[in-house]
């Protein structure tokens, strides 16, 4: 499968660079999987797209604040994107410098924090601090906005890039799907008999790397921290045996969900997890999505194409720009069904 049959034209304007004020003020477009038709919605009528019985899955990752500038023995500044906390005083980050650093070179960051560079790990990068990581991040690390926002982080990034259900921390990029929720549209979907759940899956800086290989299959994805517990698989099959459906919010939780049934049932999942799905996948829990619109020819986008199909998906891609919704992390949603006739969907 090539790469490029993922590809579609995005104006850059249409790419949203700032939160709408409220939370659940997006649009939303409606696409059923099984007929090709979409809809324009708005998300509160989000409402009317899901029944009771429903299961609403969604990640309740906290995004640590990951981003940390500073400047090599030489001078030369360097810009630091942690990609995961690995110990008390270590991590594993990517590096932006003119020239990377050797292993055994010390970088200088704000507070006069000294961090050696340990050595590397494919585009990755050792460190260890000379200080405890975490409370040094919340007082001198940035929100490590995508590269497509181009701006500077605000104060209000420290909450609107940040789900009103994050708990575990552990991300360095949102579950943007979750944004579009507020604390009192959760309880008007559970007054409605629809039910939530979370998953935690912390999602790493690779998130937006590219496919780059022309050839689909051979793209590896970055592993990323998952964990689906035992009592959210017995509600998932309690769910289904009453009729219900469930409807993961982000391709994170269609990953972490798929993940904890590769074997072909679904179980308790607490580990790593490079799951890349693409279409051919066949999906074993899922039965319909909220996810925002992602990257031309990215994994993400190659996952809601293996689960609504790729021609509809990219004529729905097509029709939000035609109809200017606005793309990526601070953009509008879509509500997808499964394309084949599988599960309650």
């Amino acid at each position: 499968m090539d790469r490029s049959a993922f590809q579609y034209e995005l104006p850059p304007e249409l790419i949203a660079q700032e939160p709408l004020p409220e939370r659940t003020g997006s649009r939303l477009l409606a696409l059923d999987g099984r007929s090709g038709q979409c809809r324009d919605r708005h998300f509160p009528e989000l409402v009317e797209l899901l029944r009771p019985g429903d299961l609403l899955v969604l990640n309740d990752t906290r995004v640590i604040p990951a981003r940390l500038r500073g400047h090599k023995d030489s001078g030369g500044r360097v810009e630091i994107l942690i990609e995961r906390i690995t110990g008390l005083t270590t991590v594993r980050a990517q590096i932006r410098a003119s020239k990377s650093p050797q292993s055994g070179s010390e970088l200088h960051l704000p507070g006069d924090a000294a961090v050696r560079v340990e050595g590397r790990a494919d585009s990755f990068f050792e460190l260890s601090f000379d200080r405890n990581v975490e409370p040094y991040l919340n007082r001198h690390g940035e929100v490590p906005l995508p590269p497509y926002i181009e701006r500077a982080p605000t104060a209000a990034d420290e909450t609107r890039y940040q789900t009103v259900f994050a708990r575990e921390s552990g991300a360095v990029a949102a579950p943007t799907a979750g944004l579009h929720f507020d604390a009192e549209f959760l309880a008007r979907l559970k007054r409605l008999g629809v039910e939530y759940a979370f998953i935690t899956l912390h999602i790493g800086a690779g998130t937006f790397a590219p496919v780059r290989t022309e050839r689909v299959e051979d793209h590896r994805l970055h592993e990323e921290r998952a964990a689906v517990t035992r009592e959210l698989c017995e509600r998932i099959k309690e769910t289904r045996a009453a009729g219900g459906r469930i409807v993961a919010v982000g391709t994170t939780s269609v990953r972490a969900l798929e993940s904890a049934a590769l074997s072909g049932q679904l179980a308790a999942f607490d580990a790593e997890t490079d799951l890349f799905i693409y279409p051919g996948f066949r999906f074993q829990v899922v039965d319909a999505i909220v996810t925002n619109f992602h990257l031309p020819e990215s994994s993400l986008l190659m996952l809601v194409a293996a689960f609504a199909g790729r021609e509809p998906v990219l004529a729905a891609y097509e029709h939000a720009v035609v109809q200017r919704y606005r793309f990526f992390s601070f953009g509008d949603a879509m509500f997808v069904t499964r394309a084949d006739e599988s599960g309650p969907a």
